[in-house]
């Protein structure tokens, strides 16, 4: 069955944050940059009309008498002592979703913001097309929604994914994205010919690509193609291991395989990493080295095929969901041929011991890629596969770690590496200059990155009595300061509003 997507009611109205104020003071705050460095602290972060103007810090300048004279002149100063500040998260693969998987715009905008993301990558507008979507971008922008930063991406061929008969329709297709405000294409595959066309004329244009390597159309054309012919990023995990099959060249799939049905297909995505090279050999270090020379990003999205793993936990162990899930979100997320990502039909010890196994691969993959130099972001692609925004990308780290990186490899990744993707030259990184997309936590996330979830960390007090602790406190999107907290409790009172309306329960 074809799943049909309706649009999403756009984002309200701004009023949530406050400012840009002519001159906001962080004080005594750790600061964690997201170049990769080491955390320092105390210190105090000046932001002047949205951007940051000095970082003084006892310990990182010439003059310590700068430090107490900060707050001078200043319109607000927030006290912050024993928090930490980091550069605004960088969503690289976020959908906004459609009315199908959530209730309104300002659900999925208020889960990201409330999660410390101040930019995300819309990777094709599906459902809501791009219209709506560079729309949006500029609402944001402008303040006029309580919003993240939005970078869209047209799919190729329109949301149909309508063929092309020669290169010269695919290049001018892409010229007519470019004019409508895309930032770049998103590629799901194409004949070799239309593909390699519509990628150079991407590249003339100095618009982004991105490709999720779908099996209907890699064997013909896999990562590592792609890659060479100037793809941006390689989305999710597809093409790769297909770029390194050593004794095959098309997956072995059986007989009564059909790409239709998403249970065959992710069962079977499921064993395709055994299928590859194996780590350590010639072809995998092969691919690896090109892949960083050719400078190609890797955007893998973990988090959304996590649950192939442990489905049982995935639909009751994110303890999220009881209070953030939408009922459109928890209808879409349950076994339907109707719902894309819902495959759960008859999901069994088989599938999942071959899905763990998938992921040692894949992740030994990306910890490699990274480690030779390769630029890794972070993307969660919520909304499908009881994956919620906002929390999504949070997982994503933790899986990250669980791969093998350092958590300030992580936030670099988080940060740095997504806002140098999405093109966003200005941000990335708490520097002078730099404009002000920050973070703030009470908890430190290099020792426990669970503390950036919305819904806490579980922690027991010295008394005993176990509470919930962390969650971001302040999210700052160009000098705007947001209470991430009072965002979050609007989702859940929304969340409860939807539930009132339609009559339906609460999730486990």
């Amino acid at each position: 069955m074809t799943p049909k997507f309706s649009q999403i009611k756009p984002g309200t109205g701004s009023g949530s944050g406050q400012g840009p104020y002519r001159r906001l003071v962080l004080r005594g705050v750790t600061v964690i940059d997201g170049t990769g460095g080491p955390a320092y602290g105390p210190a105090d972060v000046v932001i002047e009309k949205g951007r940051i103007d000095a970082i003084v810090s006892s310990g990182r300048i010439t003059d310590i008498t700068q430090m107490g004279q900060t707050t001078q002149e200043a319109d607000v100063v927030l006290d912050l002592e024993g928090h930490y500040v980091l550069p605004g998260l960088v969503d690289a693969h976020a959908h906004i979703g459609t009315a199908e998987q959530a209730p309104a715009a300002d659900y999925v905008y208020k889960l990201w913001l409330g999660h410390g993301i101040t930019s995300v990558r819309e990777p094709g507008c599906i459902g809501n097309g791009v219209g709506f979507t560079v729309r949006e971008a500029a609402r944001s922008e402008a303040n006029e929604i309580t919003a993240p930063r939005i970078v869209p991406y047209a799919a190729f061929g329109g949301e149909r994914g309508e063929p092309f008969r020669t290169p010269y329709d695919a290049q001018q297709w892409v010229q007519q994205a470019a004019e409508k405000g895309a930032k770049g294409v998103k590629f799901f595959g194409a004949p070799p010919e239309i593909f390699q066309a519509a990628l150079a004329e991407a590249k003339r244009l100095g618009i982004g690509s991105a490709c999720h390597h779908a099996a209907s159309d890699v064997a013909r054309v896999n990562a590592l193609m792609t890659a060479r012919w100037g793809l941006t990023s390689i989305e999710h995990g597809y093409g790769l291991p297909e770029a390194m099959f050593a004794d095959r060249r098309i997956q072995r799939f059986p007989a009564t395989y059909n790409y239709n049905d998403e249970h065959d297909r992710f069962a079977y995505l499921g064993r395709l990493w055994r299928e590859a090279a194996e780590p350590g050999s010639r072809v995998w270090d092969e691919t690896l080295d090109e892949l960083v020379a050719l400078g190609t990003t890797l955007d893998p999205t973990l988090v959304v095929y996590v649950a192939a793993r442990d489905a049982a936990r995935a639909r009751g162990g994110r303890e999220y969901h009881r209070d953030y899930s939408a009922p459109q979100s928890w209808a879409f997320f349950q076994p339907s041929p109707a719902s894309h990502g819902s495959f759960f039909h008859d999901w069994g010890t088989e599938e999942e011991v071959a899905w763990k196994e998938n992921y040692r691969l894949w992740m030994a993959f990306v910890r490699d890629f990274y480690l030779r130099g390769g630029r890794l972001t972070l993307g969660s692609d919520a909304g499908f596969i009881y994956n919620l925004y906002g929390f999504g990308l949070i997982e994503e780290m933790e899986l990250m770690r669980e791969a093998g990186l350092h958590p300030l490899e992580i936030i670099q990744c988080a940060t740095a590496n997504g806002a140098a993707l999405l093109g966003l030259a200005d941000t990335g990184t708490l520097e002078p200059g730099k404009v002000a997309d920050l973070l703030v936590t009470a908890e430190n996330p290099l020792a426990n990155l669970k503390t950036l979830y919305g819904h806490g960390h579980l922690r027991v007090a010295p008394d005993g009595t176990p509470a919930r602790v962390g969650g971001v406190t302040h999210t700052i999107k160009a000098g705007v300061v947001f209470d991430a907290a009072r965002l979050r409790a609007e989702v859940r009172d929304l969340v409860a509003e939807e539930r009132e309306r339609l009559g339906a329960g609460t999730p486990f």
